[in-house]
């Protein structure tokens, strides 16, 4: 890539946080529909559990943006000449909560508990890549930590879902 185009491209910070408050924001909406399809069962109250937790991270994750933003514009940006760094774009693609308008509307109401508990484990693997990327993205002031600890109860999750799937039967 020649020099000038280089200098001309920045990643914002500030952007990729938007995004994961919306990927939190998308992972609530399916989890509250998934707590509907299943009614007052055990695995819908799981799901208002896990919409929860969802909505939690997103309050973090806007926090964090806030913060970023008050500290000023230098903390915000990053320019590809400063170091290597993914796409905000792409990354947001790999998270699947993050690319659709309302993720909830994937569920029709007729799966199988199955079936929402491998949905619902895969979207919660991709908001755990996203975030590992995002972390590239923000400097140790702006609570890089905060980003370790939300991925940890990602990782939570999906263990927790890969039980309930695991006692789901067929």
């Amino acid at each position: 890539m020649p020099q000038d185009r280089a200098m001309s491209v920045q990643f914002n910070a500030f952007e990729a946080f938007e995004i994961a408050e919306q990927i939190e924001r998308n992972g609530a909406k399916f989890y509250r529909r998934a707590a509907q399809v299943f009614g007052d069962s055990a695995i819908g109250k799981l799901f208002l559990e896990l919409a929860d937790w969802e909505k939690g991270h997103e309050q973090i994750f806007a926090g964090m943006r806030k913060q970023l933003s008050e500290q000023g514009r230098e903390l915000r940006t990053f320019r590809p000449e400063d170091r290597l760094l993914p796409e905000v774009q792409a990354m947001a693609g790999l998270a699947v909560f993050g690319i659709r308008p309302n993720p909830a509307d994937e569920l029709n109401g007729t799966e199988s508990r199955r079936e929402v508990l491998a949905m619902a484990m895969e979207k919660e693997r991709d908001s755990i890549v996203y975030y590992t990327g995002l972390k590239d993205f923000v400097p140790d002031v702006a609570g890089k930590d905060k980003i370790d600890e939300i991925i940890g109860e990602e990782m939570h999750h999906v263990r927790i879902l890969r039980q309930s799937l695991d006692s789901a039967g067929t």
